[in-house]
């Protein structure tokens, strides 16, 4: 790779750790071509931009959008041995692609993820990333929320009416 390659793969690099509120440093190394392509496929399926980079323009694009003033000195320590890294819109779709992955393989590992400004290190954090909600469906419970002291409401008032009028009916039976 020519110098001038490697400055165009870190300027891309650096736009896309500034684009992205989610991404993800994995090991994918000992999958073989066909096990790699069937993982990029289910990436590619769940919109997940998955790319194989070196550790050093990995290093240098991260210092270039913001480095440790971003959030990124932790994960510094993860660009050790192949790397591969995820770029999602979703934060945990990554960590289910991995999952459901590894019934069948023992690979990807995931080295870390950098999730809204924090740094989750270490493969057994996919579990715990793949448990994080998305933003639809946080939304979603608040609304649900907020929509069960409501409906409660309703459901009294309206079986309440029911009884009321059943009070008046019987009262105006009485005084005929």
């Amino acid at each position: 790779m020519t110098r001038d390659q490697k400055t165009v793969v870190i300027d891309e690099l650096t736009q896309k750790f500034k684009d992205s509120s989610f991404f993800y440093i994995t090991d994918s190394s000992e999958l073989n071509v066909e096990q790699i392509n069937k993982f990029r496929g289910l990436c590619f399926e769940k919109d997940i931009e998955m790319r194989v980079v070196k550790n050093t323009l990995v290093k240098k694009a991260l210092e270039a959008a913001g480095g440790e003033e971003a959030g990124y000195g932790d994960l510094y320590q993860a660009l050790a041995g192949p790397t591969s890294l995820m770029f999602t819109s979703v934060a945990n779709t990554p960590a289910k692609v991995i999952k459901e992955f590894r019934k069948s393989f023992d690979k990807p590992v995931l080295k870390a993820a950098y999730i809204d400004a924090s740094v989750y290190l270490g493969d057994d954090s996919v579990d715990v990333l793949a448990a994080l909600k998305s933003k639809e469906e946080l939304i979603g419970d608040v609304i649900m929320l907020l929509q069960s002291p409501a409906k409660n409401v309703i459901s009294a008032l309206k079986s309440s009416g029911s009884t009321i009028a059943g009070l008046v009916k019987t009262l105006q039976e009485r005084g005929e």
